[in-house]
């Protein structure tokens, strides 16, 4: 059995953040009403058959028993230029999160941001405990793409693009 070490917390975060991530907005509309958070820790690829993605939330989250219930969630893989528009989707005022921010809703009540490289319309697969987080794994049934559009990345604790090399 491994040996569990005291792991200096701020160390710890500084480590992960050099690891870079993709930036996904993850929302739905519930009764009448816009709802979103903002995942640096998105994942694509979890799974081919059946089509799985995942993120970890904080058990924290005031927004996701939100969306959980959903019957459908959106997933819009942030774009490069959307570094502003994260910053207030992230934000704890959930009066402002959408204002001036052009979004689209599906018929299923998914919400997607416009302009980003990357939609995925999908429904709650399963959540698992993570310590102070939930691994939520989502099974994609809709996409969409624009290749053309470069992604917008965590590193480091500060939001970048993917340039070409």
């Amino acid at each position: 059995m491994l040996e569990r070490r005291g792991v200096d917390p701020g160390l710890l975060r500084q480590t992960f953040s050099l690891f870079p991530s993709g930036v996904a907005c993850i929302g739905a509309v519930v009764e009448g009403q816009s709802e979103a958070l903002v995942a640096s820790s998105f994942t694509v690829g979890v799974s081919l058959d059946p089509p799985l993605v995942s993120f970890a939330v904080q058990n924290t989250s005031t927004t996701w028993p939100l969306i959980r219930g959903a019957d459908r969630i959106g997933v819009s893989v942030m774009a490069s230029d959307h570094d502003a528009i994260c910053r207030q989707i992230a934000s704890k005022d959930r009066s402002r999160r959408f204002e001036g921010v052009e979004t689209h809703v599906a018929e299923s009540g998914a919400l997607f941001l416009l302009g980003s490289p990357v939609w995925l319309e999908c429904a709650l697969y399963s959540e698992v405990p993570a310590g102070d987080h939930s691994l939520v794994l989502l099974e994609v049934d809709g996409l969409g793409l624009n290749p053309d559009l470069r992604p917008l990345v965590f590193h480091a604790s500060a939001f970048t693009s993917v340039r070409d090399g």
